[in-house]
């Protein structure tokens, strides 16, 4: 079968590889439709240091696509059902896997498409247990959102900012991947919502999506402009992601008793705060790392429910490459997804 594979740093290869096995006992063999480009995919092809893998190395982190074959044991599927799949190696068997906290396993044995084989080839043999069905609806190409972006805004948003109809949010970087939809799910609970982007291009596109208040953050100062939308009160939520460029101001954005979830770092991973103006405003900061697979099947339903996702660019598998370059550019505004 066909793969895109990583040989070293930014080597990436179309190539020919082993098929993917049978399926085992509580296993399916998924033919994959669809991979949804994330910053992690541009951080594993940069080669970043942190990450322990062996090379050559099936990239690809985000996808759907449609069960081809089941293992003995399993009951959730049979041959034809839409799926979307869980991409980290979770061992099912602690605490936290035990609880539905998958994105805490005690065990994890790394993440598809950065530490170990991932998506971006025809099949894919995985347990049954890290695989969740589409609904009736939901198209593939959608679908292949709901693995990490629309369940990184679900756990974000939801289990840990609990966000709630009427409040005011901040969303950073409003023209990416997870901030467009962002962008969407606050405002189809009725939250205002007001988002940073890059340039005027942006603006309208995020305005046009249902952003309530758009800042161009290269020409004004964001945390200002926000400070006077609010009439100085500041924001319910921060929707955080981009670091060390946003951190502070973000801060300040914040009224007191305010929520702020990060999931990112893409501007910078160290920043300096006033501990004084945090324990004084009783800001609540929550690190927020991937989602539950739960998470997976919210999202799912809410792209049924209407919420969908922003596509900038589908690209066929042979113009990979093209695609992280555009990502990695941030000429992008919504996903990128990639046709296998």
């Amino acid at each position: 079968m066909r793969a895109l594979r990583l040989h070293g740093d930014r080597d990436l290869r179309l190539e020919e590889i082993e098929d993917a096995p049978a399926p085992a006992a509580g296993e399916v063999r998924i033919r994959i439709a669809a991979v949804a480009l994330n910053h992690i995919d541009v951080w594993g092809f940069r080669g970043m240091a942190f990450a322990k893998r062996k090379m050559p190395l099936v990239v690809g982190a985000e996808a759907s696509g449609t069960i081809d074959a089941v293992g003995a044991g399993v009951t959730r599927f049979k041959a034809g059902d839409k799926v979307a799949m869980f991409g980290a190696k979770t061992c099912g068997t602690c605490v936290y896997c035990r609880s539905n906290r998958d994105n805490l396993c005690e065990n994890v044995g790394g993440v598809m498409g950065f530490h170990i084989d991932g998506f971006a080839c025809e099949y894919v043999t995985m347990e049954e247990r890290l695989v969740v069905p589409v609904p009736a609806g939901v198209s593939l190409t959608d679908a292949a959102t709901a693995p990490i972006t629309f369940s990184t805004v679900e756990h974000m948003l939801f289990d840990n900012c609990k966000l709630q109809p009427g409040e005011t949010v901040l969303v950073q970087a409003g023209g990416s991947g997870i901030g467009t939809v962002a962008i969407k799910v606050a405002k189809a609970l009725g939250c205002t919502v007001i988002t940073t982007v890059g340039d005027d291009e942006k603006a309208e596109k995020a305005r046009a999506i249902g952003a309530d208040h758009v800042i161009n953050y290269r020409t004004e100062r964001f945390e200002g402009v926000v400070r006077k939308i609010t009439k100085k009160k500041g924001v319910d939520v921060v929707f955080e992601h981009t670091g060390a460029d946003t951190w502070n101001g973000s801060l300040l954005c914040m009224k007191r008793g305010g929520r702020l979830a990060t999931c990112g770092a893409t501007s910078g991973a160290t920043v300096q705060m006033n501990l004084m103006q945090l324990f004084q405003q009783q800001y609540k900061i929550l690190g927020s790392f991937g989602a539950p697979i739960r998470a997976i099947a919210d999202g799912l339903k809410r792209i049924a429910d209407g919420v969908s996702p922003v596509i900038d660019t589908e690209l066929p598998m042979d113009r990979f490459q093209e695609a992280l370059d555009r990502l990695e550019s941030r000429r992008v505004f919504g996903k990128i997804l990639v046709q296998i």
